[in-house]
């Protein structure tokens, strides 16, 4: 059985700023790509908010160029999909595939968290092409057009609302009549005036001509009939899911299932695992947050390894 020092599980902007940092401790991470190697930004078109492109970079290009550039401080790769891993003891072991089993001294989890998604036709086809899941990365691509926003909760208020600082007109669609938001965040944005309302409308299809989106198609959950909302973009706000499945529960996780951390650390509740990246944050979702964190667990792991406390060294740096 194969063992390293550190083993990263995740290749997002958290998992691969990571493995650049390790690597350039002379640690010699070990990094299973997962069955998505990039992460979300893989699935977007151009990235205008992440610091130093001045004109922007495509998603894919960008992690690319973060995976060259943990290789070349010497980070190694495994292609495959992590299905079970024993944290009971140290060494760690990771099972890949479902057979190939790995032994870690250290582990870093950065497996991210997915968008819940409608599972309509056009969706997933349209994704980065009209279809987002994030208002705050792509908002500003819909300056002066309409779009819509499906979803009940808060998190659909909040991205609304957002996006009026953008679009012409935002539609709120929801399958009910009644939202889940709270009613802080519903009486925000009743009182928008940029944001209209489809209740009562379950979406059935993306509609496009080929090449962009062009309108919902919904149907009425109480008459059955369909129509055709017009819209140049669809912003789908129904929650996301971190990727923890393969833990089994074996470290602490809030409700909704993000991995919990200790204090400004990114220690878990097993010595010698760290969390990084959207799968420890429900909150923010931005690749640049997701980066620094995965720098942090890097500099955790160095530290863990070198016998020091990673929290008293984390409170020492702090004051």
């Amino acid at each position: 059985m194969e063992k390293h020092r550190v083993m990263i599980l995740g290749t997002g902007p958290a998992g691969l700023t990571a493995a650049i940092y390790a690597a350039r401790a002379n640690l010699e991470p070990f990094v299973i790509e997962g069955n998505e190697p990039g992460g979300q930004l893989t699935l977007t078109t151009e990235i205008e908010n992440f610091p130093g492109f001045e004109e922007g970079i495509m998603g894919p290009t960008l992690m690319d160029q973060m995976r060259r550039q943990a290789q070349r401080f010497g980070a190694k790769f495994y292609t495959g999909y992590v299905t079970d891993v024993d944290l009971s003891k140290r060494p760690f072991t990771v099972t890949v595939n479902g057979e190939e089993k790995f032994e870690a001294e250290a582990l870093i989890i950065s497996t991210g968290a997915s968008a819940k998604l409608l599972g309509i036709d056009g969706e997933t086809e349209m994704i980065g092409h009209g279809v987002s899941t994030c208002a705050t990365c792509d908002g500003f691509f819909f300056r002066g057009k309409r779009i819509i926003v499906v979803g009940g909760g808060d998190s659909a208020m909040e991205e609304a609302t957002f996006l009026t600082k953008f679009a012409s007109e935002v539609t709120i669609v929801h399958r009910r009549d009644s939202l889940r938001a709270s009613k802080v965040m519903q009486d925000r944005a009743r009182q928008n005036p940029k944001i209209k309302w489809a209740l009562n409308s379950a979406p059935q299809a993306v509609v496009t001509d080929g090449k962009k989106v062009t309108g919902l198609s919904v149907k009425d959950s109480t008459t059955g009939e369909e129509r055709v909302i017009e819209t140049e973009g669809i912003f789908v706000a129904i929650g996301h899911s971190p990727n923890t499945a393969f833990l089994n529960g074996q470290l602490d996780a809030n409700a909704v299932g993000y991995i919990n951390t200790n204090g400004v650390t990114t220690e878990t509740n097993v010595v010698g695992v760290f969390a990084c990246g959207d799968v420890a944050d429900s909150h923010y979702r931005q690749a640049i947050t997701a980066a620094g964190s995965g720098c942090k667990a890097a500099m955790d792991v160095e530290k863990f390894l070198e016998g020091s406390s990673v929290q008293d060294w984390a409170t020492t740096a702090q004051s």
